[in-house]
Protein backbone atom coordinates (compact mmCIF):
# COMPACT_ATOMS: atom_id res chain seq x y z
CA UNK A 1 0.00 0.00 0.00
CA UNK A 2 2.98 2.06 1.12
CA UNK A 3 4.62 1.61 -2.43
CA UNK A 4 1.73 2.17 -4.34
CA UNK A 5 1.09 6.01 -2.29
CA UNK A 6 4.40 6.76 -2.74
CA UNK A 7 4.49 5.81 -6.98
CA UNK A 8 1.03 7.54 -6.88
CA UNK A 9 2.94 10.47 -5.75
CA UNK A 10 6.03 10.63 -8.18
CA UNK A 11 3.54 10.10 -10.64
CA UNK A 12 1.91 13.50 -10.02
CA UNK A 13 5.14 15.23 -9.90
CA UNK A 14 6.16 13.86 -12.78
CA UNK A 15 3.06 15.38 -14.65
CA UNK A 16 3.47 18.66 -13.00
CA UNK A 17 6.58 19.40 -13.69
CA UNK A 18 6.38 18.39 -17.58
CA UNK A 19 3.18 20.46 -17.76
CA UNK A 20 5.18 23.41 -16.01
CA UNK A 21 8.56 22.69 -19.12
CA UNK A 22 6.35 22.65 -21.39
CA UNK A 23 4.27 26.03 -20.64
CA UNK A 24 7.66 27.73 -20.46
CA UNK A 25 8.98 26.25 -23.87
CA UNK A 26 5.36 27.59 -25.15
CA UNK A 27 6.44 31.26 -23.67
CA UNK A 28 10.26 31.26 -24.77
CA UNK A 29 8.53 30.24 -28.62
CA UNK A 30 6.05 32.84 -28.01
CA UNK A 31 9.12 35.61 -27.45
CA UNK A 32 11.39 33.46 -29.76
CA UNK A 33 8.86 34.50 -32.45
CA UNK A 34 8.59 38.44 -31.07
CA UNK A 35 12.14 38.68 -31.37
CA UNK A 36 12.69 36.82 -34.64
CA UNK A 37 9.33 38.89 -36.02
CA UNK A 38 10.92 42.48 -35.23
CA UNK A 39 14.36 41.14 -36.61
CA UNK A 40 12.40 40.15 -39.82
CA UNK A 41 10.77 43.95 -39.84
CA UNK A 42 14.02 45.63 -39.73
CA UNK A 43 15.85 43.34 -42.27
CA UNK A 44 12.42 43.78 -44.80
CA UNK A 45 12.50 47.44 -44.23
CA UNK A 46 16.49 47.55 -44.63
CA UNK A 47 15.78 45.72 -47.59
CA UNK A 48 13.41 48.69 -49.30
CA UNK A 49 16.77 50.78 -48.83
CA UNK A 50 19.52 50.81 -51.70
CA UNK A 51 22.64 50.20 -50.11
CA UNK A 52 26.15 50.25 -52.71
CA UNK A 53 29.29 51.54 -52.93
CA UNK A 54 30.11 54.22 -55.21
CA UNK A 55 33.87 55.68 -55.02
CA UNK A 56 34.76 53.29 -52.69
CA UNK A 57 32.41 54.79 -50.06
CA UNK A 58 29.18 52.94 -48.34
CA UNK A 59 26.16 54.46 -49.83
CA UNK A 60 22.78 54.36 -48.19
CA UNK A 61 19.52 55.70 -50.76
CA UNK A 62 16.07 55.72 -48.47
CA UNK A 63 14.63 58.10 -50.46
CA UNK A 64 11.15 58.49 -51.13
CA UNK A 65 10.10 55.62 -48.35
CA UNK A 66 7.71 57.84 -46.63
CA UNK A 67 9.73 57.46 -43.24
CA UNK A 68 8.96 59.72 -40.52
CA UNK A 69 11.51 58.68 -38.00
CA UNK A 70 15.26 57.37 -38.37
CA UNK A 71 14.59 53.30 -37.77
CA UNK A 72 17.07 51.17 -36.01
CA UNK A 73 18.76 48.78 -37.19
CA UNK A 74 20.54 50.56 -40.64
CA UNK A 75 24.13 49.58 -41.05
CA UNK A 76 26.60 51.38 -39.34
CA UNK A 77 29.40 51.57 -41.10
CA UNK A 78 28.15 53.84 -44.00
CA UNK A 79 29.61 57.15 -45.14
CA UNK A 80 26.94 58.75 -47.40
CA UNK A 81 23.00 58.99 -45.97
CA UNK A 82 20.35 59.79 -48.22
CA UNK A 83 16.85 60.57 -46.73
CA UNK A 84 15.71 63.04 -49.00
CA UNK A 85 11.71 63.20 -49.70
CA UNK A 86 10.80 61.77 -46.90
CA UNK A 87 7.43 62.86 -44.43
CA UNK A 88 10.33 63.20 -41.12
CA UNK A 89 8.87 66.03 -39.33
CA UNK A 90 11.46 66.10 -36.25
CA UNK A 91 14.87 65.21 -35.27
CA UNK A 92 15.20 63.90 -31.84
CA UNK A 93 18.56 63.92 -29.69
CA UNK A 94 21.08 60.67 -30.97
CA UNK A 95 18.76 60.34 -34.09
CA UNK A 96 22.04 59.52 -35.91
CA UNK A 97 24.57 58.51 -33.04
CA UNK A 98 25.00 55.18 -34.52
CA UNK A 99 26.53 56.45 -37.89
CA UNK A 100 30.19 57.34 -36.43
CA UNK A 101 31.48 57.41 -40.10
CA UNK A 102 29.44 59.26 -41.46
CA UNK A 103 30.62 62.41 -44.29
CA UNK A 104 27.33 63.45 -45.75
CA UNK A 105 23.64 63.35 -44.78
CA UNK A 106 21.13 64.35 -47.14
CA UNK A 107 17.35 65.38 -45.47
CA UNK A 108 16.06 67.82 -47.74
CA UNK A 109 12.61 67.86 -48.87
CA UNK A 110 11.22 66.71 -45.74
CA UNK A 111 8.55 68.11 -43.59
CA UNK A 112 11.08 69.50 -40.50
CA UNK A 113 10.29 71.82 -38.25
CA UNK A 114 12.23 71.07 -35.86
CA UNK A 115 15.88 69.96 -34.27
CA UNK A 116 16.34 69.37 -30.72
CA UNK A 117 20.08 70.31 -29.63
CA UNK A 118 21.27 66.49 -29.82
CA UNK A 119 20.26 65.49 -32.50
CA UNK A 120 23.56 65.14 -34.75
CA UNK A 121 25.04 63.85 -31.62
CA UNK A 122 28.07 61.37 -32.82
CA UNK A 123 28.85 63.14 -36.44
CA UNK A 124 31.94 64.02 -35.70
CA UNK A 125 33.15 62.80 -39.48
CA UNK A 126 30.55 64.85 -40.89
CA UNK A 127 31.46 67.37 -43.58
CA UNK A 128 28.09 68.02 -45.78
CA UNK A 129 24.09 68.37 -44.42
CA UNK A 130 21.61 69.11 -46.42
CA UNK A 131 18.26 70.91 -44.99
CA UNK A 132 17.13 72.91 -47.42
CA UNK A 133 13.81 72.81 -48.28
CA UNK A 134 12.23 71.95 -44.98
CA UNK A 135 9.84 73.92 -42.44
CA UNK A 136 12.72 74.75 -40.65
CA UNK A 137 11.81 78.65 -38.65
CA UNK A 138 14.72 78.32 -36.00
CA UNK A 139 18.06 76.76 -35.21
CA UNK A 140 20.54 77.77 -33.19
CA UNK A 141 24.40 77.23 -32.81
CA UNK A 142 24.35 74.29 -30.45
CA UNK A 143 23.14 72.38 -32.85
CA UNK A 144 25.73 72.14 -35.12
CA UNK A 145 28.71 71.88 -32.30
CA UNK A 146 29.04 68.18 -32.60
CA UNK A 147 30.08 68.41 -36.32
CA UNK A 148 33.60 69.77 -36.09
CA UNK A 149 34.10 69.22 -40.20
CA UNK A 150 31.09 70.56 -41.41
CA UNK A 151 31.88 72.85 -43.82
CA UNK A 152 29.18 72.38 -46.89
CA UNK A 153 25.73 73.63 -44.89
CA UNK A 154 22.14 73.79 -47.15
CA UNK A 155 19.44 75.36 -45.03
CA UNK A 156 17.29 77.28 -48.07
CA UNK A 157 13.74 77.50 -48.86
CA UNK A 158 12.96 77.46 -45.33
CA UNK A 159 10.67 79.85 -43.36
CA UNK A 160 13.07 80.91 -41.51
CA UNK A 161 12.48 83.68 -38.31
CA UNK A 162 14.96 86.46 -38.08
CA UNK A 163 14.43 87.42 -34.55
CA UNK A 164 17.14 86.62 -31.71
CA UNK A 165 16.46 83.14 -30.94
CA UNK A 166 18.24 82.85 -35.08
CA UNK A 167 21.00 85.08 -33.48
CA UNK A 168 23.59 82.84 -32.95
CA UNK A 169 23.00 80.61 -35.97
CA UNK A 170 23.25 83.81 -38.36
CA UNK A 171 26.47 84.87 -36.37
CA UNK A 172 27.96 81.35 -37.09
CA UNK A 173 27.24 81.52 -40.77
CA UNK A 174 28.38 85.01 -41.15
CA UNK A 175 31.76 84.16 -40.23
CA UNK A 176 34.54 84.17 -43.23
CA UNK A 177 35.50 80.93 -42.19
CA UNK A 178 31.68 79.66 -43.21
CA UNK A 179 31.66 80.48 -46.71
CA UNK A 180 29.83 77.25 -48.07
CA UNK A 181 27.06 77.56 -45.27
CA UNK A 182 23.54 78.77 -45.17
CA UNK A 183 23.98 80.23 -48.72
CA UNK A 184 20.56 81.72 -50.15
CA UNK A 185 18.94 81.18 -46.78
CA UNK A 186 16.84 83.68 -46.65
CA UNK A 187 14.50 85.65 -43.96
CA UNK A 188 10.47 84.68 -44.00
CA UNK A 189 9.61 87.23 -40.77
CA UNK A 190 9.44 89.44 -39.69
CA UNK A 191 7.86 91.36 -42.59
CA UNK A 192 10.60 94.30 -41.83
CA UNK A 193 13.85 91.28 -43.00
CA UNK A 194 11.73 89.34 -45.25
CA UNK A 195 13.60 88.44 -48.22
CA UNK A 196 17.31 89.17 -47.03
CA UNK A 197 19.78 86.45 -46.83
CA UNK A 198 21.09 85.01 -43.49
CA UNK A 199 24.64 85.39 -44.66
CA UNK A 200 24.26 89.57 -45.21
CA UNK A 201 21.16 90.66 -42.70
CA UNK A 202 21.96 93.50 -39.94
CA UNK A 203 22.08 91.52 -36.37
CA UNK A 204 21.35 95.26 -34.83
CA UNK A 205 17.82 94.68 -36.68
CA UNK A 206 17.62 91.28 -36.51
CA UNK A 207 17.94 91.38 -32.49
CA UNK A 208 17.91 95.17 -31.08
CA UNK A 209 18.10 93.24 -27.42
CA UNK A 210 21.52 92.15 -27.79
CA UNK A 211 23.19 95.32 -28.77
CA UNK A 212 25.71 96.95 -26.37
CA UNK A 213 25.05 98.38 -22.81
CA UNK A 214 23.60 101.64 -24.08
CA UNK A 215 20.47 99.90 -24.73
CA UNK A 216 20.05 102.16 -27.67
CA UNK A 217 17.43 100.67 -30.29
CA UNK A 218 18.60 100.99 -33.74
CA UNK A 219 16.31 103.54 -36.06
CA UNK A 220 15.12 101.86 -39.05
CA UNK A 221 15.35 103.98 -41.95
CA UNK A 222 12.10 106.10 -42.32
CA UNK A 223 10.02 105.82 -45.52
CA UNK A 224 7.40 108.02 -47.08
CA UNK A 225 4.45 107.09 -45.64
CA UNK A 226 6.11 107.95 -42.07
CA UNK A 227 6.69 104.14 -41.67
CA UNK A 228 9.77 103.07 -39.60
CA UNK A 229 9.80 99.46 -40.72
CA UNK A 230 12.13 99.54 -44.53
CA UNK A 231 10.33 97.91 -47.17
CA UNK A 232 10.20 94.52 -47.84
CA UNK A 233 12.71 94.20 -51.30
CA UNK A 234 10.71 93.44 -54.61
CA UNK A 235 10.47 89.83 -55.72
CA UNK A 236 13.02 88.68 -57.61
CA UNK A 237 12.16 88.51 -61.84
CA UNK A 238 14.19 85.36 -62.19
CA UNK A 239 14.62 83.21 -58.87
CA UNK A 240 18.10 81.85 -58.39
CA UNK A 241 19.29 78.05 -59.32
CA UNK A 242 19.42 76.68 -55.59
CA UNK A 243 15.82 78.39 -54.92
CA UNK A 244 14.36 77.05 -58.14
CA UNK A 245 16.46 73.40 -57.77
CA UNK A 246 16.98 70.94 -55.59
CA UNK A 247 20.82 70.49 -54.43
CA UNK A 248 22.28 66.94 -54.16
CA UNK A 249 26.01 67.07 -52.26
CA UNK A 250 26.57 63.27 -52.11
CA UNK A 251 27.90 60.94 -54.01
CA UNK A 252 28.31 63.86 -56.47
CA UNK A 253 27.17 67.47 -56.10
CA UNK A 254 24.39 67.69 -58.39
CA UNK A 255 22.05 70.52 -59.45
CA UNK A 256 18.14 68.88 -60.42
CA UNK A 257 16.85 71.68 -62.31
CA UNK A 258 14.61 68.48 -64.80
CA UNK A 259 11.24 69.69 -65.55
CA UNK A 260 10.61 72.75 -63.68
CA UNK A 261 9.32 74.61 -66.49
CA UNK A 262 12.40 77.18 -66.91
CA UNK A 263 12.19 79.38 -69.72
CA UNK A 264 16.09 80.13 -68.82
CA UNK A 265 19.19 78.81 -67.34
CA UNK A 266 18.71 79.93 -63.53
CA UNK A 267 21.03 82.37 -62.22
CA UNK A 268 23.34 81.99 -59.56
CA UNK A 269 24.68 78.38 -60.18
CA UNK A 270 26.97 77.44 -57.08
CA UNK A 271 30.50 77.05 -58.59
CA UNK A 272 30.94 73.55 -57.11
CA UNK A 273 28.19 71.51 -58.86
CA UNK A 274 29.91 68.78 -60.64
CA UNK A 275 26.17 67.72 -62.55
CA UNK A 276 23.49 69.94 -63.74
CA UNK A 277 20.22 68.48 -64.89
CA UNK A 278 18.12 70.87 -66.84
CA UNK A 279 16.32 68.68 -69.04
CA UNK A 280 12.57 68.36 -69.97
CA UNK A 281 12.39 72.46 -69.79
CA UNK A 282 11.36 75.15 -72.21
CA UNK A 283 14.70 76.89 -72.88
CA UNK A 284 14.79 78.20 -76.74
CA UNK A 285 17.81 79.74 -76.30
CA UNK A 286 21.31 79.30 -74.15
CA UNK A 287 22.80 83.19 -74.09
CA UNK A 288 26.62 84.13 -73.48
CA UNK A 289 28.41 82.99 -70.53
CA UNK A 290 25.23 81.57 -68.80
CA UNK A 291 27.64 78.52 -67.00
CA UNK A 292 30.68 81.25 -66.17
CA UNK A 293 30.22 80.18 -62.92
CA UNK A 294 30.24 76.76 -63.04
CA UNK A 295 33.90 75.90 -62.86
CA UNK A 296 34.04 72.70 -61.62
CA UNK A 297 30.67 71.28 -64.30
CA UNK A 298 31.66 68.00 -65.93
CA UNK A 299 28.00 66.93 -66.66
CA UNK A 300 25.33 69.07 -68.11
CA UNK A 301 21.90 68.08 -69.87
CA UNK A 302 20.11 69.65 -71.91
CA UNK A 303 18.02 67.34 -73.37
CA UNK A 304 14.14 67.63 -74.76
CA UNK A 305 13.95 71.69 -73.94
CA UNK A 306 13.32 72.89 -77.48
CA UNK A 307 16.41 74.37 -77.94
CA UNK A 308 17.01 76.44 -81.20
CA UNK A 309 19.78 78.68 -80.62
CA UNK A 310 23.45 78.61 -78.49
CA UNK A 311 24.83 81.69 -78.93
CA UNK A 312 28.96 81.72 -79.44
CA UNK A 313 30.05 82.26 -75.47
CA UNK A 314 27.53 80.35 -74.37
CA UNK A 315 29.43 77.17 -73.20
CA UNK A 316 32.13 79.76 -71.91
CA UNK A 317 34.23 78.54 -68.74
CA UNK A 318 32.99 74.85 -69.11
CA UNK A 319 36.67 73.35 -69.06
CA UNK A 320 36.03 70.25 -67.63
CA UNK A 321 33.12 69.23 -69.07
CA UNK A 322 33.11 65.47 -69.69
CA UNK A 323 29.26 65.29 -71.10
CA UNK A 324 26.85 67.35 -73.01
CA UNK A 325 23.53 66.21 -73.78
CA UNK A 326 21.64 68.52 -76.15
CA UNK A 327 19.58 65.66 -77.69
CA UNK A 328 15.45 66.07 -78.47
CA UNK A 329 16.17 69.25 -79.50
CA UNK A 330 15.16 72.01 -82.63
CA UNK A 331 18.78 72.35 -83.28
CA UNK A 332 19.49 72.95 -86.89
CA UNK A 333 23.37 73.85 -86.76
CA UNK A 334 26.16 75.69 -84.42
CA UNK A 335 27.44 78.96 -84.69
CA UNK A 336 31.24 78.71 -84.99
CA UNK A 337 33.30 78.93 -82.18
CA UNK A 338 30.07 77.20 -79.50
CA UNK A 339 32.53 74.15 -78.88
CA UNK A 340 35.78 75.81 -78.81
CA UNK A 341 35.89 76.07 -74.47
CA UNK A 342 35.38 72.13 -74.42
CA UNK A 343 38.85 71.08 -73.94
CA UNK A 344 37.95 68.05 -72.48
CA UNK A 345 34.54 66.97 -73.68
CA UNK A 346 34.44 62.87 -73.97
CA UNK A 347 30.91 62.42 -74.62
CA UNK A 348 28.63 64.40 -77.05
CA UNK A 349 24.78 63.67 -77.79
CA UNK A 350 22.94 65.22 -80.35
CA UNK A 351 20.37 62.80 -81.65
CA UNK A 352 16.35 64.08 -82.28
CA UNK A 353 17.62 67.39 -83.47
CA UNK A 354 16.53 69.38 -86.76
CA UNK A 355 20.18 69.25 -88.04
CA UNK A 356 20.52 71.38 -91.23
CA UNK A 357 22.62 69.94 -94.10
CA UNK A 358 24.09 72.77 -95.86
CA UNK A 359 27.23 75.07 -95.12
CA UNK A 360 26.47 76.48 -91.39
CA UNK A 361 27.07 72.55 -90.63
CA UNK A 362 30.02 72.05 -91.60
CA UNK A 363 31.66 73.96 -88.47
CA UNK A 364 30.50 71.00 -86.07
CA UNK A 365 31.89 68.29 -88.53
CA UNK A 366 35.35 70.28 -89.15
CA UNK A 367 35.31 70.79 -84.78
CA UNK A 368 34.56 66.69 -83.89
CA UNK A 369 37.40 65.86 -87.08
CA UNK A 370 40.00 67.70 -85.01
CA UNK A 371 38.64 66.06 -81.54
CA UNK A 372 38.70 62.32 -82.37
CA UNK A 373 38.50 61.45 -78.72
CA UNK A 374 34.75 62.83 -78.19
CA UNK A 375 32.07 60.30 -78.64
CA UNK A 376 28.99 61.50 -80.27
CA UNK A 377 25.61 59.65 -81.44
CA UNK A 378 22.75 61.01 -83.17
CA UNK A 379 24.51 63.30 -86.10
CA UNK A 380 21.86 62.83 -88.90
CA UNK A 381 20.32 65.34 -91.81
CA UNK A 382 16.72 66.33 -91.21
CA UNK A 383 16.89 69.05 -94.56
CA UNK A 384 16.60 69.37 -97.09
CA UNK A 385 14.75 66.75 -98.44
CA UNK A 386 17.18 64.87 -101.05
CA UNK A 387 19.65 64.76 -98.18
CA UNK A 388 17.16 63.31 -95.27
CA UNK A 389 18.83 60.35 -92.85
CA UNK A 390 22.39 60.87 -94.28
CA UNK A 391 24.74 60.93 -91.34
CA UNK A 392 26.10 65.09 -91.86
CA UNK A 393 29.51 63.56 -91.88
CA UNK A 394 29.03 61.72 -95.49
CA UNK A 395 27.13 64.87 -96.42
CA UNK A 396 29.96 66.69 -95.92
CA UNK A 397 32.13 64.63 -97.43
CA UNK A 398 29.79 64.93 -100.77
CA UNK A 399 30.37 68.94 -100.67
CA UNK A 400 33.94 68.52 -100.00
CA UNK A 401 34.74 66.06 -102.72
CA UNK A 402 37.94 66.15 -104.15
CA UNK A 403 38.61 66.98 -107.80
CA UNK A 404 40.23 64.08 -109.81
CA UNK A 405 43.31 64.34 -110.70
CA UNK A 406 44.32 64.52 -114.55
CA UNK A 407 44.38 61.63 -116.89
CA UNK A 408 48.45 60.72 -116.51
CA UNK A 409 49.70 60.06 -119.91
CA UNK A 410 52.26 57.38 -120.30
CA UNK A 411 55.51 58.39 -122.66
CA UNK A 412 55.51 57.32 -126.30
CA UNK A 413 57.19 54.06 -126.69
CA UNK A 414 59.54 52.63 -129.47
CA UNK A 415 56.89 50.49 -130.51
CA UNK A 416 54.37 53.20 -131.05
CA UNK A 417 53.96 54.80 -134.43
CA UNK A 418 54.40 58.37 -135.38
CA UNK A 419 55.72 61.04 -133.15
CA UNK A 420 53.07 62.28 -130.91
CA UNK A 421 53.98 63.63 -128.07
CA UNK A 422 52.54 63.77 -124.41
CA UNK A 423 51.10 67.41 -124.95
CA UNK A 424 50.38 66.89 -128.57
CA UNK A 425 48.16 63.62 -127.12
CA UNK A 426 46.59 66.47 -124.62
CA UNK A 427 45.55 68.69 -126.90
CA UNK A 428 43.81 66.06 -128.93
CA UNK A 429 41.98 64.87 -125.97
CA UNK A 430 40.44 68.52 -124.87
CA UNK A 431 39.69 69.09 -128.56
CA UNK A 432 37.12 66.25 -128.81
CA UNK A 433 34.02 66.85 -128.80
CA UNK A 434 30.95 64.59 -127.34
CA UNK A 435 32.79 61.70 -125.54
CA UNK A 436 32.08 58.26 -127.61
CA UNK A 437 31.25 55.09 -125.31
CA UNK A 438 35.39 53.95 -126.19
CA UNK A 439 36.89 57.24 -124.36
CA UNK A 440 33.87 57.80 -121.61
CA UNK A 441 36.28 58.32 -119.27
CA UNK A 442 38.46 60.52 -120.33
CA UNK A 443 35.93 63.24 -119.70
CA UNK A 444 34.69 64.09 -116.29
CA UNK A 445 31.73 66.47 -114.54
CA UNK A 446 32.10 67.23 -111.47
CA UNK A 447 28.89 68.38 -109.75
CA UNK A 448 28.97 70.46 -106.95
CA UNK A 449 25.71 70.51 -104.61
CA UNK A 450 24.81 73.60 -102.39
Amino acid sequence: MRLFAALLVLLVLTVALAGKGGRSKGRNRIRGRGRGSRAGAVKRFAAECKEYVEDGKKVLDCQERQLTTIPLGWPDDIEHLLLARNKIRILRNDAFAQFRYLKSLDLQQNEISHIEEGAFNGLSQLSILLLQHNRLQLLTEEVLLPMPRLHHLRLHDNPWRCDCQLDSLVRTLQLPSNRNMGNFAKCAEPSALWGQKLKKVDLELMCPDLQGSSGARPQLPQQQGGSSRPRPPAIQRHPDATSLCHTYMSPKPLLDCKNRELKIVPPDIPGYIVKMDLSSNNITQLRPKEFLAAKELKLLNLSSNNLQQIDMAAFAGLLYLRELDLSNNSLHYFQYGVLEDLYFLRKLSLGNNLWMCDYNIHYLIYWLKHHPSVEYSGLVCSDPPEFRGWPVENYVKTYNAECPKDKQVAPQTDNDQGGTTVQELTADLEEEALPSPIRVHDKFEIIRLS
